[in-house]
Parts: C-alpha cells; structure tokens; sequence
C-alpha cells in the first residue's frame, strides 16, 4: 500500500525531471489552489497504478477534494485515507493512523510525504522496525524525484524479508536503489 501525500509531494515549486513542468488549478472549498508538478512522476505513478503491483491511497489534506487532483494530474480514481476535510492537526494524526493500519494488517507500507513521515526516532523505528515499510521525507520543494520512484520500484519487487527501511533525502534514496539492486541481482 502506497501512501501519497500532494503538497510537498507531487504539487512543488521545483519539480525536476529534466523537462518543463506543466501547473494548473485545483478547487477546495471554493478556493482555487495553484499547482506545479513533473509530468514523468505521474507517469509514473499511473504506470505502477495500471499495472496493479502496488495500491495507491490518497493520504493528504486533499482527500475530500482529490477528485480535482485526480482531473488535474490525469490519474484514475484513488482510494483516500479519509473524506472530511481536516486541520492540519488532526490531517497529521490521520496521515499516522493510515500507516500504522496498514502495517497492523500486515501489508507492506510505501509513505511518501514531506512533512509527516518521520525521518528518526521512536515513531520511525516503530513503523520500520519489521522491514515492511519504506518511508520518503522529499524535499517540499522538489517532491518526487527519479530516485525516489526508483527506490519505491525496487521496494515493491523486493521480498518483504530484504525490504529497505527508509529513505529520507536524494542521497539516501541513491544508497537504497544500489541496495536494492545488489539485492535483485541487477
């Protein structure tokens, strides 16, 4: 189960990728919320999406409202973690409790988010203490970047026995891909 924040995430000022980046409006509230994302990132996404290797849920402020981000960025219809709109607060606490629920069914856990996922600590110890969960803190600035999808790619194809723990910036992503493909033989 794959965790995806927006904001941070895929909606960044600095997107990358090596080509122009496209933007456009999403509506919240009645509010009009400019975005700027890396079409090859949600190339990417939808790839892995259609190809069913991974499930994909929604878990960002945008849940209520991801049908606008769904318009705006191509993508099928995702599951969401939640469908009120929340405080930031209560949005952090929902974005932990989803995690946690997924590795408390068993499941193997990819969190991509730039603000929520933990980096160090108890809570990142405990979310990847059984090798089950890979955990991306991306720049806010630049999101997603090659390497990240590289190390969510390679997560999913590897056992859940040799999963890599945690990647939390461009170098460590870096580190894990050539963990990961040691593991994989490539």
């Amino acid at each position: 189960m794959w965790l995806l924040d927006v904001d941070g995430v895929i909606n960044v000022s600095r997107p990358g990728w090596g080509a122009a980046p496209r933007s456009g409006n999403a509506y919240s509230a009645g509010e009009a919320y400019r975005m700027r994302w890396a079409p090859a990132l949600l190339e990417r996404i939808r790839t892995l999406h259609y190809a069913g290797i991974v499930e994909i849920r929604w878990c960002s402020t945008w849940c209520p409202d991801a049908d606008q981000v769904e318009r705006l960025f191509a993508l099928p219809r995702l599951d969401r973690a939640w469908s009120d709109h929340l405080t930031d607060t209560a949005a952090a606490a929902a974005k932990l409790a989803a995690a946690r629920q997924v590795l408390a069914q068993g499941r193997r856990l990819i969190w991509t988010d730039d603000v929520e996922v933990p980096t160090s600590g108890p809570v990142h110890d405990e979310l990847t203490k059984t090798g089950r969960a890979l955990l991306i803190a991306p720049s806010q600035r630049r999101g997603l970047q090659p390497e990240h999808m590289d190390a969510i790619e390679a997560f999913i194809s590897t056992p859940s026995t040799e999963a890599l723990s945690a990647v939390t910036d461009d170098a460590s992503a870096a580190d894990a891909m050539l963990f990961a493909r040691r593991l994989l033989g490539n």
